[in-house]
């Protein structure tokens, strides 16, 4: 895998910090409109998590808070538009959008299959890493997402592998001391978690742990499999790396948050050997609310999590932290639709990804 030198900044850290628009942006020149080197197999890189890894920053409008208002008013993301005004299109990057809810035979299916470029209401978190991934990288790129709304990762995106675990915390009620467990992958009960001691209720729908990350994980696999559909001319694939926005959910579980940074790690196992990836680099970024001074309870568990997941896997893995790059709100509204938190964290986590695939390679 070739890095074009356009790139500069290499992470040798595993935190990607970046706390500007215009640093996130500046050095992307406009596309050029050619194709990537077909001799090459495709780049794949996979986007999952919850809801605001969708679409869902606006686009139209002359209101601050849409993509027009980003570009054509604040003069950002300069990339994104040619001389004529008109919204550029990358002829080297591709953008998958697969989407079910549940196992394999869930509903749903591939959304959008189209170079990348702005073609319909709202842009998502893949603009921005595609932007990056295309301007640095020779060989084809594949932003495969495959994800969907209001998931845990303690739960339904519970990974192979995941055991049953213990967290001793307080009732919010009583104010006890109390101990939860939560489910090992595939469980088959009624709630998330339970307290210790408690035989877990029976379950009273066809889900169990781990069931979205199940599907997730076939549905991409089956744009892989049909990859000349998905990237034409495409000849073989590698997939490169993983882009997680996700822990909205957990929040609202005192044991699910405990988990999460040992969740994480055995998601990232479980992805790298289900896409045969040993050496797949991992991007995972935080919940724009969350500011790492300043953060309590459950999303600090969360945030904390991210962080000690990234310092144990160093150069495999950055952490995007999207406090500073985010407006709007919070993660549970969808910051407003404000298309400059998903342009800003998309950019910084193509931006982490770039990083960590330049590690060693200069």
């Amino acid at each position: 895998m070739k890095l074009k030198n356009t790139f500069t900044q290499t992470f040798t850290a595993v935190t990607a910090a970046v706390a500007s628009t215009v640093s996130l942006s500046a050095e992307l020149p406009d596309p050029d409109g050619k194709p990537a080197d077909m001799s090459k197999p495709v780049k794949v890189f996979i986007i999952m998590g919850q809801s605001n890894t969708l679409e869902m920053g606006r686009v139209k409008g002359d209101k601050e808070g849409t993509l027009e208002h980003a570009v054509k008013k604040e003069n950002l993301y300069p990339f994104m538009v040619d001389d004529a005004g008109n919204w550029t299109k990358r002829m080297d990057v591709r953008n998958v959008h697969t989407m079910g809810s549940g196992g394999p035979g869930g509903r749903g299916g591939v959304r959008r299959n189209d170079w990348l470029t702005v073609s319909a209401g709202k842009i998502g978190i893949e603009t921005g890493i595609g932007h990056h991934l295309g301007n640095a990288l020779d060989e084809p790129v594949l932003i495969l997402k495959s994800s969907i709304g209001n998931r845990s990762l303690g739960w339904d995106l519970l990974p192979p592998g995941s055991p049953r675990h213990e967290v001793e915390t307080t009732d919010r009620k009583t104010g006890k001391k109390i101990t939860l467990v939560t489910p090992a992958f595939k469980d088959e009960v009624r709630y998330p978690s339970w307290t210790k001691g408690e035989v877990p209720a029976p379950p009273k729908h066809n889900w169990h742990a781990g069931l979205q990350y199940i599907g997730d994980v076939a549905r991409a696999k089956a744009v892989l499999k049909d990859l000349d559909k998905y990237y034409p001319g495409g000849k073989g694939y590698e997939v490169a790396g993983f882009l997680w926005w996700q822990g909205d959910k957990d929040r609202y579980n005192a044991a699910h948050s405990a988990m999460y940074g040992k969740n994480l790690v055995q998601l990232f196992k479980a992805l790298r050997k289900e896409f045969n990836a040993p050496k797949a680099k991992m991007v995972v970024a935080t919940l724009g609310q969350t500011d790492k001074d300043k953060a309590k309870g459950n999303e600090k568990l969360i945030i904390d999590g991210k962080f000690a997941f990234g310092a144990a896997h160093k150069s495999e893995v950055a952490v995007v932290y999207t406090h500073p790059l985010s407006m709007g709100g919070a993660s549970n509204g969808h910051y407003s639709g404000n298309a400059k938190t998903y342009m800003n964290v998309g950019l910084g986590m193509g931006k982490a990804m770039v990083g960590l695939l330049s590690v060693g390679k200069k």
